[in-house]
């Protein structure tokens, strides 16, 4: 999926940064400041960084291995945890930032600039909160689908519609879809039940591509509660975005809005 980048690199505030934080490492990267990256989160799975090492198991922070890597700058957000691996990070006496998470498209120039703010690169974050604005400028779709979105870890038995809040409700607005979740449910991630999505009944369910694998496909898909008895379920409208990219609200949203109206126009047929 292809970011948006500058043209002009400069210095740093900061020489050795560890991201846990969704969707930071791909600002970085736009920022030109790749180079200043030395750990990750297992959330941060562009190929561009796979020599980095990741310095946790599963989502959970491992403080220890943060420590070796000498970081002068670790940022996170809400979501990063424990935060008794946070708290002895800090006590170490690296400098720990919180960046804001991201929700919505209007969210991402926030996120930018507040990732620029912690390396010293507010000059470049204006240049690219320039570039990603005119970016989101999306095409209507020749329809309008009504989109579930669901996030399975089947590995987990989790089981979730999104509402209001999720994230996907930003992105299927911007491109002129309805998120029947959204419309229906006050809360960003709800308990998915044959009888709730029945009620929802989409035209189209899209999900997340590891959330898919660990469901058993499509296949293992259609046999949770009330999915096949869905218009989606019968015509096989299933969407899978990649799990690091969805909900990231970085600097691949614009082409990742191309994408989804492209594979929402073929699903129907």
């Amino acid at each position: 999926m292809r970011s948006i980048s500058l043209s002009t690199s400069g210095s740093f505030t900061a020489s050795r940064v560890v991201v846990l934080a969704n969707g930071v490492a791909e600002i970085m990267q736009s920022l030109n400041a790749q180079s200043i990256i030395v750990g990750r989160d297992i959330s941060s799975s562009e190929d561009s960084l796979s020599q980095i090492p990741i310095v946790t198991s599963g989502h959970q922070v491992l403080a220890e291995k943060v420590i070796a890597l000498k970081p002068d700058l670790v940022i996170i957000d809400a979501s990063t945890g424990p935060q008794s691996a946070i708290d002895l990070i800090r006590s170490s006496g690296v400098t720990v930032v919180k960046t804001p998470e991201s929700w919505r498209l209007g969210d991402i120039s926030v996120k930018v600039r507040a990732v620029a703010a912690a390396i010293g690169a507010q000059s470049q974050a204006e240049q690219l909160v320039q570039q990603i604005d005119q970016s989101l400028v999306t095409s209507q779709l020749s329809w309008s689908p009504h989109v579930a979105f669901l996030y399975l870890r089947g590995t987990s038995s989790v089981y979730l519609i999104g509402g209001s809040g999720s994230g996907a409700d930003s992105l299927l607005a911007a491109l002129g879809a309805i998120d029947v979740g959204a419309k229906e449910l006050d809360r960003p991630f709800n308990a998915l039940t044959a009888e709730s999505l029945a009620q929802l009944n989409p035209d189209v369910i899209m999900v997340m591509s590891k959330g898919l694998e660990s469901v058993g496909g499509v296949k293992g898909l259609l046999k949770l509660p009330g999915v096949a008895q869905t218009k989606a379920g019968k015509n096989s409208a299933i969407i899978d975005v990649d799990d690091s990219l969805l909900l990231s609200f970085g600097t691949r949203t614009p082409s990742l809005l191309q994408v989804l109206a492209k594979a929402l126009e073929q699903v129907r047929g």
